[in-house]
């Protein structure tokens, strides 16, 4: 007498986990694909409006040639020349901005006394235009510097990420500080324990905010100011009457800008998985 052997079948939990990941992954694919179609389908609008001269091409040339002239500057080592100075520029503004901010966030955050003294003056400057300051720019650095754009970019980026240390340690359940101080824990390990990551998700959209915030800072400062780099090349182009090529560095600015953000989102993925936040987004 002979015994089949038991047919292996799925368990229910693990069809709905197959279930769950497969339509995760088709949602996601789905998502990548209406995004791409959206903007094929603005490119070709704008390949048709252009040859038809309903938008005057002078201006506006057709994205296909602006395409063009892009390949071909991306063999240019002045465009890259031009894209590292910005990428320096963007480095040191943020990493400047990241020093001052989180240090004075944390004390701002702890300290009640220091954090009503100071907030008349930080509600004054952080609407403040960056700007508007490019005439004391002028006034203290050289013309064209790097420094200048780099203060620029600094300025700009200090406030949004000097902003979320605050409301994020202020934030912090005072239970759980208070929980912690009953277990005799030291203020180091309250520190790293509590305060830290409770604070990191502010101080993680803090800096996603600050990075962009920086890169047009940069931009913006190389095309007022003459300084070295992308902005720079875009105010050649434009007093060239080079259209295409004006359009081709302001993609390039646009993609970098696009780059730094996916870097950062993706970094805050990683670092924040633990987040509630994250784990809703990865369904």
């Amino acid at each position: 007498m002979t015994v089949s052997s038991p047919v292996r079948t799925p368990s229910a939990a693990s069809a709905r986990a197959l279930g769950v990941h497969g339509g995760g992954l088709l949602r996601s694919a789905w998502h990548d694909v209406g995004s791409l179609g959206g903007a094929v389908v603005i490119v070709l609008v704008l390949e048709l409006v252009t040859r038809l001269e309903i938008l005057p091409s002078r201006y506006l040339p057709p994205p296909t040639v602006v395409i063009s002239r892009l390949l071909a500057l991306l063999t240019d080592a002045v465009a890259w020349q031009a894209i590292g100075l910005t990428f320096i520029a963007w480095f040191f503004g943020l990493l400047i901005a990241t020093a001052v901010s989180v240090p004075l966030g944390l004390l701002l955050g702890t300290n009640e006394l220091a954090y009503r003294a100071t907030r008349p003056i930080v509600e004054f400057l952080r609407p403040v235009p960056s700007v508007a300051l490019i005439p004391v720019v002028f006034l203290v650095f050289r013309p064209g510097s790097l420094e200048g754009t780099v203060f620029l970019a600094a300025f700009a980026a200090t406030w949004p990420l000097l902003v979320q240390m605050i409301y994020g340690v202020r934030a912090i359940n005072p239970v759980q500080m208070a929980t912690a101080r009953s277990f005799q824990i030291g203020a180091a390990r309250r520190f790293t324990r509590v305060m830290m990551p409770a604070a990191t998700p502010y101080l993680a959209t803090g800096l996603r905010i600050s990075s962009s915030v920086a890169l047009i800072l940069v931009v913006t400062g190389q095309i007022i100011m003459g300084a070295p780099g992308i902005g720079l090349q875009i105010n050649r182009a434009r007093e060239g009457a080079d259209v295409p090529l004006m359009y081709a560095y302001v993609i390039i600015a646009g993609v970098l800008g696009l780059i730094l953000n996916t870097v950062f989102t993706r970094l805050e993925r990683r670092a924040l998985h633990w987040h509630p936040s994250q784990r809703t987004g990865a369904r």
